[in-house]
């Protein structure tokens, strides 16, 4: 019988239990626990891998707390620019949207260039364009807006720095949650068809249009019912650089490689050389999932129809 399984993530990075609150980390697990139950009940009930990945990801864009959609990070100019993509191993077929401004939901935009448009990828101007002919929910400014997210960019307002290192504040206490904000889903259905969707607001002060390997086919996004789908979460410039996603499933495809020994190479091995930190999760067609960050942390969780399931932050979290 096909196993039906999902994996997600929540941004990997320097994530310390001594840096954070139980208020928070509850939080934290409560957001991922919420995520994985809107993926896994569109698994249960014989939905596809990419409605289930798309679920996950608009679950976790509509919390605050992730660097994505509603919570994501201020640019040089003081917005939010998001990027989105989602990828179906069955056919091959991908939708991915850069630099978009007051999209609620980005994953949902890059399903719909999936779906209903001829093409790949669109960016800014275009994409909301789009956007707004599909009737994708916008929302104003004052939506996306977060006091910890606008603290972060005013300690770096006027200077050309950017932050992969986030500082938080939450209630009166001072959290070093320092993470590479992204969210991101697998999944692998009843019929043995797999998927993977990735969202992000990217860096902190970023400028100059800047994006990173999350929209990024093959760099941060991709699925392949012959081998994996896989999402990354890091600095995204090593994941491009290494066309990180895509090599798991080339180590698979070309090596013979099985799920894990094919993250394990790309994350603990080739990323590292390149000062490649973060992490990933993967899925097979065989519904055996994998999680795997070189980083103290990463925000995570499963759950599969064999009795696997968890939510986790921290490395020494087996």
């Amino acid at each position: 019988m096909q196993k039906i399984s999902l994996a997600i993530h929540g941004g990997a990075g320097t994530i310390l239990k001594e840096d954070m609150t139980p208020e928070l980390e509850r939080a934290y697990l409560q957001g991922l626990e919420d995520a994985l139950a809107a993926g896994y009940v569109i698994l249960e009930a014989g939905g596809s891998s990419t409605s289930a990945v798309k679920a996950v990801v608009v679950s976790l864009e509509d919390n605050v707390l992730f660097n994505a959609g509603r919570g994501s990070v201020f640019t040089k100019e003081g917005v939010q620019e998001m990027d989105a993509a989602i990828m179906a191993g069955k056919d091959l077929t991908a939708g991915a949207v850069a630099g978009v401004r007051n999209v609620r939901n980005p994953v949902e935009l890059a399903m719909e260039v999936m779906c209903n448009s001829n093409h790949v990828f669109l960016s800014g101007k275009g994409a909301n364009d789009f956007a707004l002919k599909q009737g994708i929910k916008l929302e104003p400014d004052e939506f996306f807006f977060s006091q910890f997210r606008f603290d972060q960019w005013k300690q770096m307002q006027g200077s050309d720095d950017y932050s992969l290192d986030h500082t938080q504040q939450q209630t009166e206490e001072l959290i070093k949650d320092k993470k590479f904000g992204t969210v991101g889903a697998v999944a692998c259905d009843c019929n043995g068809n797999i998927a993977a969707a990735t969202s992000t607001g990217g860096m902190t002060n970023k400028k100059y249009g800047r994006i990173g390997d999350s929209p990024l086919i093959g760099a941060g996004t991709y699925a392949n019912n012959k081998t994996c789908a896989i999402s990354c979460t890091g600095h995204g410039e090593p994941f491009i650089r290494s066309v990180a996603a895509y090599d798991v499933s080339c180590l698979m495809e070309y090596k013979g490689m099985t799920l894990i020994e094919a993250m394990n190479e790309v994350v603990n091995i080739k990323l590292p050389k390149m000062d490649g930190e973060g992490g990933m999760i993967g899925v097979d067609a065989a519904g055996n999932v994998a999680l795997l960050f070189n980083s103290t942390g990463m925000y995570r969780g499963a759950r599969s129809s064999d009795g696997t399931n968890f939510t986790r932050i921290y490395k020494d979290q087996i």
